[in-house]
């Protein structure tokens, strides 16, 4: 499986009706260390699985790469899904290693020295302006309760393939050293390349089925075009290591502070 994900980025199994959620968790020990969310409860009876529920703030319809708000973000994510709605609720993957390659050689050149500052507090009105408000309360609450700032390098090598993929995704808040302007049109840029249709792969759900993909060389999106209808899924990660960009350089973590916090700060 290891192998199949190193090659494909993403893979896919059907009908698993077997996995409960402890199977789930059994399952992925497997493959890594299991590692919670850092803001995020995780589900009763569970060390370490994520509900994402669309009626409690569950809809990730924004391109991103897992937590990559801390520097060591998960390596992998396994996603179950549990109930799907009938019509609608797909989730599409972007292979980020393909959108490193696609770029032109002066542009890669310039993507192996930026650094950018990714954090779990940013506008979110902005990014999300279509969100209920049940879902604005659990950002605020919940997901951003503590405020994380870390830089990574915005190219970096993969510690088991050595290939270099871009980490970009939305919880990219500004690269170091421009200004919001540039970085915005710069971001506009080399995301573009994240987002080419040949770069991409689209599921479509059924229940039981689980999606498991290498965090360090994707991003993905769930497609927010269900309504009112459940969708519930279920995610495990592993735990990853500190991105290292090509020139051996290390991603760090510069800001950790609770909401309470930042609140009294502001």
């Amino acid at each position: 499986i290891n192998a199949a994900l190193l090659q494909h980025k993403v893979i896919f199994f059907r009908d698993q009706d077997q996995l409960t959620d402890i199977e789930q968790e059994r399952f992925s020990k497997r493959l890594g260390n299991l590692v919670p969310h850092p803001t995020e409860h995780v589900r009763n009876g569970t060390t370490s699985i994520l509900e994402l529920d669309s009626s409690r703030g569950g809809r990730a319809d924004a391109w991103h790469t897992d937590v990559t708000f801390v520097d060591a973000y998960p390596k992998i994510s396994i996603l179950r899904g549990v109930t799907i709605p009938e019509v609608g609720g797909d989730t599409v993957w972007s292979n980020t290693a393909a959108a490193y390659d696609s770029l032109s050689p002066a542009l890669k050149a310039t993507a192996e020295q930026l650094w950018a500052t990714h954090s779990n507090a940013y506008d979110y009105a902005a990014q999300r302006p279509h969100a209920s408000e049940a879902d604005r309360r659990h950002y605020e609450e919940v997901f951003a309760s503590t405020v994380y700032e870390t830089d990574h390098p915005v190219v970096r090598v993969h510690p088991e393939t050595g290939e270099r993929s871009l980490i970009l995704g939305s919880f990219v808040q500004r690269f170091v050293g421009y200004s919001k302007s540039d970085s915005e049109q710069l971001y506009a840029l080399l995301q573009s390349h994240v987002l080419r249709i040949e770069n991409t792969v689209r599921w479509r759900w059924r229940a039981n089925d689980v999606a498991i993909w290498d965090n360090r060389a994707t991003q993905h999106y769930a497609v927010n075009d269900y309504g009112d209808s459940a969708r519930v899924v279920r995610r495990t990660t592993l735990d990853g290591d500190v991105p290292v960009s090509v020139d051996g350089r290390h991603s760090v973590t510069r800001k950790k502070l609770v909401r309470d916090a930042v609140t009294r700060a502001a």
